[in-house]
C-alpha cells in the first residue's frame, strides 16, 4: 500500500512507533538535539560518538553556531516528538565567520583545549577550528557565497526528507537574494556525493588527485520561482 500524497510505500513513511517526520522551525530547546544529530552522522554521515573525546565538539563547530547566529535558517526534521535531522545554513560565509570569531569561538576555547599530540584524527581538526578557525583562499564565493549543512539519522533517510530540507533552504537563501550557496563534502562519503549531483550541485573547485574533499555548488536563476 502507497500513501496517496506521496507514491511512498506507507510503511516506509512511518516509524516504529507509527509516527510520521514532519518538518518545523528551529525551537531555542533543540540546540542539544543538534549537536546529538551531528555526532550521530560526524562520520562521514555514520555516528561518531566512539571517535571523539568531547561529544558535543563536532555539534560546537558544524551545528550550534550557525543555530544561534541565524535560527531563522534552521528546519529540524521531527519525528515521535524527538529531532532526528536538520538543515542549517548562513546567507554569507564570510560575516558567518566574521560573527564566529567574534561571538563563539572565544567561548569555546575555554572549554575545549588546543589540539596536541594526543587528539584523536577526528578531534585534531575541529580544535584547530575552535582556536585558530584557519581560512583559505575561497574565489567561488564571490559567486557561491553562502553554504549550508544537512544531517539526517538512520530512521528519517531514505523517505525525501534531505530533498525537502535542502529545497527549503535553497528557497530561503535566494529569497534573501543570494547567488549561489556551496558545500563540503567528503569524498569517501559517495553516497552523499551522489545525492547532492542529483540535486544538481556541481564542483566548484577542481579537486586535486587523492582529495578527501569536494566542494560542490548551485547558482539561482536570475529569474524564475525555483532554485537553478
Amino acid at each position: 500500500m502507497s500513501d496517496e500524497r506521496t507514491g511512498r510505500p506507507a510503511a516506509a513513511q512511518r516509524s516504529a512507533d507509527g509516527g510520521e517526520p514532519r518538518l518545523r522551525p528551529f525551537a531555542a530547546d533543540d540546540l542539544g538535539d543538534l549537536r546529538e544529530v551531528c555526532l550521530r552522522t560526524g562520520d562521514l554521515g555514520a555516528d561518531g560518538s566512539a571517535l571523539t573525546a568531547w561529544p558535543d565538539l563536532v555539534g560546537d563547530v558544524y551545528a550550534a553556531p550557525y543555530a544561534v547566529a541565524d535560527p531563522g535558517l534552521v528546519t529540524v526534521v521531527e519525528l515521535d516528538l524527538r529531532v532526528v535531522g536538520y538543515v542549517i545554513g548562513c546567507r554569507d560565509t564570510l560575516a558567518f565567520e566574521a560573527w564566529c570569531a567574534e561571538h563563539w569561538w572565544p567561548a569555546l576555547r575555554e572549554r575545549y583545549p588546543a589540539p596536541g599530540p594526543d587528539a584523536s584524527a577526528f578531534d585534531a581538526p575541529l580544535l584547530r577550528q575552535v582556536h585558530t578557525a584557519p581560512v583559505e583562499e575561497r574565489p567561488y564565493l564571490a559567486t557561491h557565497p553562502s553554504h549550508l549543512h544537512v544531517d539526517l539519522l538512520p530512521v528519517a533517510q531514505g523517505l525525501g526528507l534531505g530533498r525537502r530540507l535542502i529545497d527549503h533552504v535553497l528557497g530561503r537563501l535566494r529569497d534573501a537574494g543570494s547567488p549561489g550557496v556551496h558545500l563540503g563534502v567528503g569524498a569517501a562519503n559517495t553516497r552523499a556525493v551522489g545525492f547532492y549531483a542529483r540535486l544538481g550541485l556541481r564542483p566548484l573547485v577542481e579537486p586535486e588527485p587523492g582529495a578527501t574533499s569536494y566542494v560542490l555548488g548551485r547558482s539561482f536563476a536570475a529569474d524564475g520561482d525555483a532554485p537553478a
